[in-house]
């Protein structure tokens, strides 16, 4: 493929001003950085982390202009890895993808072998970026609380953020798999699309405020699935039942964590931090095949809206104001 063959992609620069100024614009092929796979990408999807990009966040991308697009999902065209034949549909989600390398929300990216993965049967693209690093991420949780040993017959688990990207997914999920769910958001409008998916209650988030002078509070909950940090995350841990797992992905409440020893000294809770970024490939095969088998999540379309290019400016203002709920797909042609 020649070099300066152009394509359409997002490009996000920093203006005089210090502001991002965000525009669909045309790029080359030869603007990509090295790597041993070129993909023509046919979806994306919109996450935090691509917003944060977006927004000239220098924690998530050093340098710009800079295509964000944490996820992607296309065909090979070109392969120095024989282990990729050209027109292969593949996916790739997480490394640094999107980050600080050329990503998703253009039309092609080229990247090393072993941050691809082969599309598994069962799974179109299309159905890949209504997943994405949501969808992996939210099982990545739900494999913590299963290998942990938990039972449906346990108890409601609860998943907090549950409107968003990840929580809706993992709501999905656990439904499809026996659990029972309690779905916590600040959103409770936005929650009761979630009922859809057979999930036992909506819990608003203000009864999920913290104690700070307990240590220990009732216990509630079998497992955890949690999506923002913070207080939120505190509270859940102090009112976990005993020997419960809790996961945790997220931070877009807080950063910051504070409790002291005793849930986990005196209950012994477990804390499984889920870093879906730098899974290792055997892992993260092994979670695609599950997602497109008897993990895979039942109504995907009804969490899901399709944009192209030319609409992801709305959207990611959208999430940046903290408005957004569900999915958001980006169709690349």
């Amino acid at each position: 493929m020649k070099g300066s063959e152009q394509f359409q992609a997002m490009v996000v620069s920093i203006g005089a001003d210090g502001k991002p100024v965000r525009t669909v614009t045309s790029k080359r092929i030869d603007e990509l950085p090295e790597g041993d796979v070129l993909i023509r990408v046919r979806y994306s999807s919109l996450n935090y982390k691509d917003a944060l990009s977006a927004s000239g966040n220098r924690g998530v991308t050093r340098t710009y202009p800079h295509t964000p697009g944490i996820d992607a999902a296309g065909e090979v065209v070109e392969s120095r890895d024989p282990s990729f034949v050209e027109g292969q549909p593949v996916l790739v989600t997480g490394y640094d993808l999107g980050m600080n390398t050329s990503g998703g929300f253009g039309q092609y990216i080229r990247v090393p072998s072993d941050w691809v993965v082969p599309l598994p049967n069962g799974l179109t693209q299309k159905e890949a970026m209504m997943l994405g690093t949501a969808g992996f991420t939210a099982a990545l949780s739900v494999n913590k609380l299963v290998r942990h040993g938990l039972l449906p017959e346990e108890g409601e688990i609860l998943v907090t953020g549950a409107t968003g990207g990840v929580g809706t997914l993992a709501v999905a999920i656990l439904s499809r798999l026996g659990y029972p769910v309690a779905a916590a958001s600040g959103k409770p409008d936005a929650a009761e699309r979630l009922k859809d998916f057979g999930i036992r209650r909506i819990v608003d988030r203000d009864a999920l405020r913290d104690n700070p002078q307990k240590a220990l509070l009732p216990a509630v909950w079998p497992g955890v699935v949690d999506t923002v940090g913070g207080e939120v995350l505190a509270c859940a841990i102090k009112s976990a039942h005993l020997h419960a797992p809790v996961t945790t992905c997220g931070n877009v409440a807080s950063a910051h964590l504070s409790l002291t020893v005793y849930p986990f000294i005196l209950r012994g809770v477990t804390l499984y931090g889920i870093d879906s970024a730098q899974t290792p490939m055997p892992l993260r095969r092994w979670i695609w095949e599950r997602l497109a088998s008897d993990w895979k999540p039942k109504g995907l379309m009804q969490i899901c809206r399709e944009v192209g290019l030319d609409a992801l400016e709305t959207e990611i203002r959208t999430m940046l104001a903290g408005k957004g709920a569900g999915r958001v797909l980006v169709r690349l042609g």
